[in-house]
């Protein structure tokens, strides 16, 4: 059995939404769907959009994008003209070096890195 996470957004325009997830910011597309299109963010967890469920809603869900190069990464999305609603910044409350974006749809996408080596460690209880 294969164990994966895959979370889904509605999208408006699947070609704009595919441009912008694949084009700029370098998801592979593993499944296309036809409505639907999936997109490898790590070995087991995927990212799917998909237009036939009616209207994009983008409010209340934040996509993270965990990455151990967040200062590179957003540099290189700013050179292809990706606008930041927060630029590269470090969250003392959480331990995190994060930015903010909007995906064509109005998603808030966030590039993150957790600043604790052992953020993804199980907790004893």
């Amino acid at each position: 059995m294969h164990e994966a996470l895959v979370t889904f957004l509605q999208v408006d325009d699947l070609e704009r939404a595919h441009e912008f997830y694949c084009s700029t910011l370098g998801l592979a597309l593993v499944t296309d769907q036809g409505a639907c299109r999936i997109y490898r963010v790590t070995s087991s967890a995927f990212l799917g959009v998909c237009d036939h469920a009616g209207p994009a809603v983008p409010d209340g869900v934040i996509v993270t994008l965990v990455r151990d190069d967040v200062e590179k990464y957003c540099h290189a999305l700013e050179r292809v003209g990706v606008e930041f609603e927060k630029r590269v910044s470090y969250n003392e409350r959480f331990g995190i070096t994060q930015a903010f974006l909007r995906d064509p749809d109005g998603h808030l996408i966030e590039i993150q890195r957790f600043d604790d080596p052992d953020w993804d460690q199980p907790l004893t209880q």
